[in-house]
């Protein structure tokens, strides 16, 4: 095939993949949209999760000589 058939190919997947890239990240943002305002309508369905600080989550430190 020509070069200019390949260059066609090229720019048309190009732009083909990049519309399909921002496709997918709007379906993802409506979707996170949707879940984040579901969230905050209904907040007794998502209670707050009380806060660790590294202290808390890590054993205390002894090291062995």
């Amino acid at each position: 095939s020509g070069l200019h058939r390949q260059l066609l190919y090229v720019t048309s997947f190009f732009f083909v993949g990049y519309y399909l890239l921002k496709r997918q990240d709007y379906m993802y943002a409506v979707k996170d949209h949707d879940m984040f305002a579901y969230i905050k309508s209904h907040p007794e369905d998502f209670p707050e999760k009380d806060k660790k600080t590294y202290g808390d989550k890590f054993e205390e430190f002894h090291p062995v000589r």
